[in-house]
């Protein structure tokens, strides 16, 4: 399980990205009762998906 935002907004928007160990992908909205927002087979899609829509991985701890 990963966690990213959109930093630009305030609060930031997180999305969690979700995976498997057959490295099926799910991206998930916490704010929409964790609507499926995107779904793939590969890591680096999803990830990409993010990345597009300028999204950064949270690593560690955030301090708003």
């Amino acid at each position: 399980m990963e966690i990213w935002l959109d930093p630009l907004q305030n609060p930031p928007y997180v999305l969690l990205l979700r995976g498997d160990n057959r490295g099926n992908c799910e991206i998930l909205d916490p704010a929409q009762n964790y609507a499926l927002i995107f779904a793939s087979c590969a890591y680096e899609d999803a990830q990409n998906w993010l990345l597009e829509d300028e999204y950064e991985p949270v690593e560690g701890r955030l301090n708003l």
